[in-house]
């Protein structure tokens, strides 16, 4: 199991970095992406702790940890700037906070991450068609969440994503320990949102060697 998008208590989550990463290495997972919510006001703060936590702790540890960051309710106008600003800190994972349906984010979010080339779009909403064909252009991850409320537009996601060829991904975008999901959970997360059964293997392998491809 790996998990590209989740929380600690560098934004809202509930746990120390160090014990995320033990909950879920008890759980079996490879890797775990610690991507808190940021904008201009705290990447500094958040992306040098996490690169710094991941060397000393990956060595000693079952999962591996990957730094990363979610841009969260930045100006569509912002996030080419953000973005590359979070990979010059040392983030392996650029998360953009999508237009999930139950939160205020501006319009145009989506299309700003994707020409920005982040790595994945998290809880896109009613994502538009031509979006998601730019993601497949780009071989960005549209992601189908975990989260409640997040989760309402996964099977839109989805049924759009398999159309075009877009890139799938589950995350739990999980922010307290019961949030985290087992292989089976993120298996039927998929399954719930209309990916055939043949298809969730390799859609989690792709994910897996994307994963193993980061350093």
């Amino acid at each position: 199991m790996i998990d590209l998008h989740c929380h600690c208590l560098f934004s809202d989550g509930e746990l120390l970095p160090s014990e995320l990463v033990r909950r879920v290495a008890v759980m079996g997972y490879e890797a775990v992406a610690i991507t808190d919510h940021a904008d201009a006001s705290n990447m500094d703060h958040i992306l040098p702790r996490l690169v710094r936590l991941a060397e000393e702790l990956n060595p000693l540890s079952e999962t591996r940890l990957l730094p990363g960051i979610e841009l969260t309710h930045v100006p569509p106008e912002r996030i080419a700037p953000l973005a590359a600003r979070a990979r010059e800190l040392g983030a392996l994972v650029v998360v953009c906070h999508g237009e999930t349906p139950v939160e205020p984010v501006r319009p145009g979010t989506n299309r700003a991450a994707l020409e920005a080339g982040v790595d994945i779009l998290s809880h896109p909403g009613l994502i538009a068609e031509d979006d998601v064909r730019l993601a497949a252009e780009r071989g960005i991850f549209l992601e189908l969440s975990g989260r409640k409320g997040h989760c309402l537009a996964n099977g839109h996601v989805a049924a759009l994503a398999r159309r075009h060829g877009a890139p799938l991904v589950v995350n739990s975008d999980g922010h307290a320990p019961g949030d985290f999901l087992t292989a089976e959970m993120a298996r039927r997360v998929a399954l719930g949102a209309g990916v055939p059964e043949p298809e969730v293997a390799p859609l989690f392998a792709r994910v897996r060697e994307w994963a193993a491809a980061r350093r």
